[in-house]
């Protein structure tokens, strides 16, 4: 019956400067309602929705995490794109720094590259790879995927 997320919702703790960040990303406002601290952005030509909603002065926020779908050829400039625009990919998987291609999560495959929006909400560029699924005990950049199922 589910074919697709229709809708996700972030919480955010300056809506005008989320609303630039976002369209910084090249996501399209579709409605800002000032009056209810919120507003929503297509992503993607199916139109998926991506609402942010302001927190109340003295209300925690609760950062999250979600991957933007985009195609390999996109990613794999993602880190440049990103720096270009003031965004700084993270390291992660024990790295003390962000590595200059993407991670590989081996068991799906996809590749991935990771950044936060400046509410610390986790936001990833993944695309999905036309490898065959391995399960591993470490996350591999693209580069070292490409040897390991070279290997094979």
């Amino acid at each position: 019956m589910i074919d697709f997320i229709f809708e996700t919702h972030l919480q955010v703790t300056d809506l005008d400067r989320s609303i630039a960040f976002y369209k910084k990303l090249g996501l399209t406002l579709a409605l800002h309602k000032p009056e209810r601290r919120s507003a929503f952005f297509y992503v993607g030509e199916r139109r998926d929705l991506l609402a942010l909603k302001e927190l109340p002065n003295g209300h925690k926020l609760q950062p999250r995490h979600f991957a933007f779908g985009v195609q390999l050829d996109q990613l794999l400039e993602a880190s440049d794109w990103l720096i270009e625009r003031g965004i700084y990919p993270l390291p992660g998987f024990g790295r003390q720094e962000a590595p200059s291609e993407p991670y590989v999560h081996a068991w799906m495959p996809a590749a991935s590259v990771y950044f936060n929006d400046h509410d610390g909400n986790e936001l990833e560029f993944m695309a999905w790879l036309d490898d065959a699924p391995q399960i591993l005990d470490h996350v591999p950049t693209l580069s070292e995927w490409n040897k390991i199922k070279g290997q094979q």
